[in-house]
């Protein structure tokens, strides 16, 4: 049954797509990706496929185009996979959001911060980025190198909970959370937990020397003169809970249409991942757990990340009560015609598919 669903999730009908003038239009936004590197796009509304293309290159120096298959560093939009991983461990028993690091990480500071704190951006965690010079690329940090760096740490920049201050150090605690109390190093444990189930056979939580990544495409940036080179590495591409994970247009609509079926976490779950939090003081906070919130103007909740890192920017966007999803990967860091939300949005506009 599963194999049926996803042949005709693949391959519907052309018929149904959108019509000719909502897609010469998308085309015309998405005009700078169609030279250089490139961009794979795909829009879905009731679980079928109304919109899927892509454009430009995966590897310029290979004339390597991009393909649905091809697989883009997720960055960010990486968040929801490191929070679900979370999620499944604590419905499993083995750990609850309210355990405080100091009774999961020996040595760290008693600053009070508690694993809900690192899902939703409230622990006041210094940037990791910030304490970690750009030298060579041998000496990549590593989400275990995170935890030391924070552990010689004397300050956060506010007391936990008071605040919201978006942090890519606390999710790369997270990924080691992942690891404590799963026993298994957390590419593994999203493999045989998230990826595998989901049959997102390309997808993976990439680590040089012991993964590879089929059909990559590498990231790029241009210089002064406008032409591209490569820039797909920084000291900080080797964490993997903040922004690791690799995937392709082909295995984010299955984990896409998962998050309606409750097949890897409860759809209770879901929506707590879903829903808003709060600094100790009532501030609302417009993020969940791995998803940004926000609302649309007639009062839709969308659930969003965008994702960006050396050589790529990306957006995973969707109102679920509409069953709308908008998925954009891209290999380039700059030459984009707008920030990566706004294009989303006004692709969303184009396209007249969200009623």
């Amino acid at each position: 049954m599963v194999n049926k669903f996803l042949i005709l999730f693949f391959l519907f009908p052309a018929s149904l797509m959108l019509k000719a003038q909502n897609t010469s239009a998308i085309d015309q936004l998405m005009l700078p990706y169609k030279e250089g590197p490139g961009a794979a796009l795909a829009i879905v509304k009731n679980g079928k496929i109304i919109y899927k293309k892509n454009y430009g290159m995966a590897e310029l120096e290979k004339n390597r185009r991009v393909t649905s298959a091809t697989n883009f560093r997720l960055a960010s939009v990486s968040k929801a996979f490191t929070a679900a991983a979370v999620l499944q461990l604590k419905e499993q028993g083995k750990l609850n959001l309210d355990m405080k690091l100091t009774a999961i990480f020996e040595g760290f500071p008693e600053w009070g911060i508690t694993v809900k704190h690192l899902l939703n951006h409230t622990s006041g965690l210094q940037d990791y980025e910030n304490l970690v010079s750009d030298t060579a690329l041998a000496s990549q940090v590593k989400d275990k190198d995170v935890l030391e760096i924070v552990k010689r740490l004397e300050s956060t920049y506010f007391p936990a909970g008071t605040q919201f201050r978006y942090s890519n150090t606390g999710y790369a605690l997270l990924a080691l959370v992942v690891e404590r109390f799963s026993g298994m190093s957390f590419a593994r444990y999203m493999s045989e937990n998230i990826f595998r189930p989901l049959r997102m056979n390309n997808t993976v939580a990439y680590e040089k020397g012991i993964s590879a990544v089929k059909n990559r495409a590498y990231g790029y940036a241009r210089d002064k003169e406008g032409h591209w080179f490569m820039k797909d590495q920084n000291p900080y591409s080797a964490v993997l809970g903040d922004g690791g994970i690799y995937s392709s247009i082909n295995d984010m609509l299955k984990w896409d249409q998962s998050l309606y079926s409750g097949k890897v976490l409860p759809l209770t779950v879901i929506e707590e991942a879903f829903t808003p939090n709060y600094t100790s003081s009532g501030e609302m906070v417009d993020y969940g757990f791995g998803w940004r919130l926000k609302t649309t103007p007639s009062g839709e909740k969308v659930t969003y990340h965008p994702g960006s890192t050396s050589g790529f920017l990306n957006i995973f966007y969707r109102i679920p009560a509409k069953k709308f999803s908008l998925i954009l990967l891209t290999n380039r860091s700059m030459g984009n015609p707008m920030p990566m939300a706004d294009l989303a949005e006004k692709i969303i506009e184009t396209c007249g598919c969200v009623e």
